[in-house]
């Protein structure tokens, strides 16, 4: 696999990030020694091997999922610094 400037743009337009000069130089380095990295998995010999499915063969213990209500609406919204009649009220975070 190439590593080449596109892909680079490609990847930080994806994880939201943006990299110039020589951050995209250390970028493309770090990549390439990921993909090396990864590549020499290719050099083992499995054949026999079976898949891994399950990490371990530990089996979950699972708690019945029963509804109980430990703390009352009013209770709640007791101690609340701000409330309207239901609900809680809170800043607003998002901007549009």
């Amino acid at each position: 696999m190439e590593i080449n400037e596109a892909l680079i743009d490609h990847l930080a337009h994806l994880s939201k990030l943006s990299f110039e000069g020589a951050q995209k130089d250390a970028i493309r380095q770090d990549l390439e020694r990921m993909i090396a990295f990864v590549d020499k998995l290719s050099e083992l010999d499995t054949t026999g091997v079976e898949p891994l499915i399950f990490m371990s063969e530990e089996v979950n213990r699972l708690r019945e999922d029963v509804v109980h209500q430990d703390i009352t609406h009013e209770e709640a919204l007791r101690n609340a610094p701000k409330k309207d009649s239901d609900y809680f009220r809170i800043p607003k975070v998002l901007d549009k």
